[in-house]
């Protein structure tokens, strides 16, 4: 038909919110289809919890192994996400020039990544909620604020989500492989997940207790085994590790 404003073809991108939202619901599918991915992401953490609460491994201190270590698998499964796999899935990405076309397309660059944030957000949730039924069913007994909880999490995801789009933005893709892999094993063994920071000898704790990981399993366990309340000096941690590694990814970051 010739009739003006009768199917007459109107090109343009779409609304912002509707590309951001199509794109994180793309890259959560991805992520959720990712054999490796779901394996670092889900059923590492489970296990973690299931044999260290269940096997007397290690010396968690007074109380059920369960409380102790129910918060340092919520704080390694955030890093596993927001870091070691967004990490690895955005550097392959690069390497095969698939952020390069995204980045010609009419979603803006800040907008990829947000997507990519939401995604990591929307996996954390189901990581969440798989752990916390898996603890609750072998005898967690959680205490404190949701809100202090919360935040938490959203400053660990901000800090681990900066640190990992830093790494895939500046290193080859075989060596974002290899570094994510080895921070993840090194993190898990020194940053208070399973063993305890105290276990540590006392130069080396201080060190420790700087890093992203201790700060979000001593603050999660600080309010869910204990009661506290808005650990602070935890959440001031994470806040610079979030401002120091989103600015640093938004800097150095190459699409190519």
């Amino acid at each position: 038909m010739t009739a003006t404003g009768t199917y007459t073809p109107k090109p343009g991108a779409a609304p912002l919110p509707r590309m951001i939202a199509a794109q994180a619901l793309l890259e959560t599918k991805m992520l959720l289809r990712n054999g490796e991915q779901l394996l670092l992401t889900v059923v590492i953490p489970t296990l973690l919890l299931v044999l260290f609460s269940t096997v007397d491994i290690v010396d968690t201190g007074a109380g059920e192994a369960v409380d102790f270590l129910t918060p340092g698998v919520l704080a390694l499964a955030v890093m596993s996400t927001a870091f070691t796999g967004q990490a690895i899935a955005t550097g392959f990405e690069r390497r095969y020039g698939v952020l390069k076309r995204l980045a010609s397309s009419p979603l803006p660059r800040w907008g990829l990544m947000t997507a990519k944030t939401l995604s990591v957000l929307v996996t954390e949730v189901l990581q969440v909620i798989l752990l916390t039924v898996i603890a609750f069913a072998l005898g967690w007994s959680p205490q404190g604020s949701p809100v202090a909880v919360l935040l938490l999490l959203v400053l660990g995801t901000a800090a681990f989500s900066g640190l990992g789009l830093l790494m895939a933005g500046t290193l080859k893709a075989e060596a974002t492989l290899a570094a994510a892999n080895l921070v993840f094993l090194l993190l898990l063994v020194g940053g208070g997940v399973i063993v305890p920071l105290d276990k540590f000898p006392s130069g080396a704790q201080d060190a420790l207790g700087l890093l992203p990981i201790s700060a979000l399993s001593d603050g999660l366990r600080d309010v869910l085994q204990h009661g506290a309340g808005m650990p602070w000096g935890d959440l001031g941690i994470l806040a610079v590790w979030a401002v120091a590694g989103l600015a640093a990814a938004g800097r150095f970051f190459r699409w190519e």
